[in-house]
């Protein structure tokens, strides 16, 4: 939200404050039921102003808080990325290394999907894919899923999928078509949004992100309470107004009784 506007609805809140006030300062001329009345209405307006003026205000206060984390020198985002093996990993690379805060795209793993593994053949996947590939060592399979994923360790996915392919073409007579690449991609905080408005131009949404900025969005919403919770705050606080503004003449007097109190006790 603008900042303009935020101060303007935050003026717009107070000068609704001062109405309640204003008119719970009228008690003299009231009987007990009307003060009910105004102590109804200052809840009310407190309630209405937070739930047109400060709760939106209050909903970018995540927006706010990961503003500060992007201009923090040294700040960086870890965007885990899984797309398909027909994706051009380097001209993704080359586009995002035009970013200012750009840092690294790595190739971390590659899933194989299958099919659903009986006992046999599970054991068989177990003891078969370290032999495939000698880069293949650090693998796990999924039996229900029917899926294999190879962790990859400076190796690239299209290579790892070739020589899966060609064994499984060796094999089983088919051939593998499609796999699912799991990428790393490290950036500044600064260049976040950037870098988030490319991919999803290239239709990528990154499946977890890790990071300063990232951090401060989960710290803001589990601490956040709900809309409806903030309302209530907001229309306890014309209800605080309301009750200052009836006992305000009260506490007046009483400040002035107190003080003459103090100055005559002085005297003596």
């Amino acid at each position: 939200m603008d900042i303009i506007i935020t101060i303007i609805y935050i003026v717009l809140f107070i000068i609704m404050m001062i109405f309640v006030f204003s008119i719970a300062m009228l008690k003299p001329f009231m009987s007990k039921k009307e003060m009910v009345l105004i102590l109804a209405v200052g809840f009310f307006i407190g309630a209405l102003g937070g739930a047109f003026f400060l709760s939106p205000i209050y909903s970018d206060v995540p927006e706010v808080a990961t503003a500060i984390e992007k201009v923090i020198p040294g700040n960086q985002e870890v965007l885990y990325l899984d797309v398909s093996s027909a994706t051009d990993i380097n001209k993704l690379r080359s586009d995002l290394s035009q970013i200012n805060g750009f840092q690294s795209l790595e190739e971390i793993g590659i899933t194989i999907p299958l099919w659903s593994f009986n006992d046999r053949e599970y054991s068989y996947f177990n003891k078969t894919v370290p032999n495939i590939d000698s880069h293949f060592q650090n693998y796990s399979i999924n039996k229900t899923a029917g899926t294999i994923h190879i962790s990859l360790n400076n190796y690239s996915s299209s290579s790892a999928l070739k020589s899966f392919a060609d064994w499984y073409k060796l094999v089983y007579g088919g051939s593998i078509n499609y796999a699912q690449v799991h990428l790393k991609l490290v950036i500044s905080s600064s260049s976040y949004d950037k870098v988030k408005a490319q991919l999803l131009d290239k239709g990528i949404v990154a499946s977890n992100v890790e990071g300063s900025v990232q951090n401060s969005i989960d710290n803001s919403n589990s601490s956040m309470i709900s809309n409806t919770q903030f309302v209530a705050i907001c229309g306890g606080i014309g209800l605080l107004v309301a009750i200052l503004g009836l006992f305000f003449e009260s506490f007046v007097v009483g400040r002035r009784r107190f003080h003459r109190f103090l100055k005559r006790k002085r005297k003596y």
